[in-house]
């Protein structure tokens, strides 16, 4: 099944959308986390013509947001490009962080200042079930309702004092925003039970960006993610777990743009600190005022799985 949000109030208002995300039915529920909560959904009354435009996120505000790194080769990527050495755990025990937990439309705009060093990071993430405390990673999948993309907004330049502070993420996470457009795992072309397959484009400015897939390199599957996140405390319906920045490693180096045949990056910052391990500097800037990002999915007749997250930056 796939679902959207219309704008309407803080919460939207549910549909049940057609495979091709031409047309919709109003659900049976008013909003996706009504439907979370009583664990159904079905679509009722006459098709009408579906206009992407009008979405806002799947759902506007979750209970909570857990984003993970599950793509570990983006980690160490970062601490090679500063001289760090990446601590052996790294491998086996996943990083993630707690974030604002309210979503922005797929056509909203990204906003800050461009000394806050303004960058996106393209991701899949995932709608929970309730989800009881000490699940296991074995166990954990089965508590997904829906997946959806994630473009994970980071203001990397605010980022090193807050980790300095030593207590985690607040100003350099500012809202992210999600696709148009989740879909249950039953109906989502290259899911595998615990992770997604499958190229995440990403284009700035109508050039290709980012070709990685999302199946490959993930070290930590939504199944761990989920687990760890679940460890010592129940996660509510409404949980949205995030993959982190899609990153996948290249033949020959840790990574190549697409214009030069390589499955390019899904972030500005991994760019940078390839850049940066390559000639000591990063020289792709980060986001200006008026640019354009992009981020979707394709199945494999070509055909959008998510819809389209299409943001420009307007500076404040």
């Amino acid at each position: 099944m796939k679902v959207a949000s219309l704008t309407q109030g803080r919460d939207g208002r549910l549909v049940v959308v057609s495979d091709d995300l031409q047309s919709y039915r109003p659900a049976s529920d008013p909003t996706l986390q009504a439907a979370l909560d009583f664990d159904r959904l079905s679509g009722t009354g006459m098709a009408q013509a579906l206009d992407l435009n009008k979405c806002t996120a799947p759902l506007p505000r979750a209970y909570q947001f857990l984003d993970g790194s599950a793509y570990v080769n983006h980690v160490e990527l970062v601490r090679r490009a500063r001289g760090a050495e990446m601590p052996g755990s790294f491998w086996t025990d996943p990083l993630m962080y707690q974030g604002l937990s309210s979503f922005a439309g797929p056509h909203d705009p990204i906003r800050g200042e461009v000394a806050w060093g303004i960058d996106f990071e393209a991701e899949v993430a995932v709608i929970t079930g309730d989800v009881p405390p000490g699940v296991t990673a074995t166990e954990a999948p089965g508590y997904i309702r829906y997946v959806m993309l994630l473009n994970d907004v980071s203001l990397r330049n605010l980022i090193p004092a807050e980790l300095g502070k030593g207590f985690g993420f607040v100003h350099s996470k500012p809202i992210s925003a999600c696709s148009p457009v989740a879909v249950s795992p039953d109906a989502l072309p290259g899911w595998d039970g615990r992770k997604l397959n499958g190229v995440l484009h990403v284009d700035l400015n109508g050039a290709a960006f980012g070709r990685a897939d999302a199946g490959v390199d993930m070290t930590f599957d939504f199944g761990d993610l989920i687990a760890h996140a679940a460890k010592t405390r129940a996660l509510p319906a409404g949980t949205v777990v995030g993959s982190g920045t899609i990153s996948n490693k290249d033949k020959g180096g840790p990574g190549w743009p697409v214009s030069e045949g390589g499955r390019g990056y899904s972030c500005i910052a991994e760019q940078r600190m390839i850049e940066t391990i390559q000639s000591g500097k990063g020289k792709t800037p980060f986001l200006q005022d008026g640019d354009h990002v992009e981020i979707w999915m394709e199945d494999a007749k070509g055909a959008s799985i998510f819809g389209k997250i299409s943001q420009k930056v307007e500076v404040t």
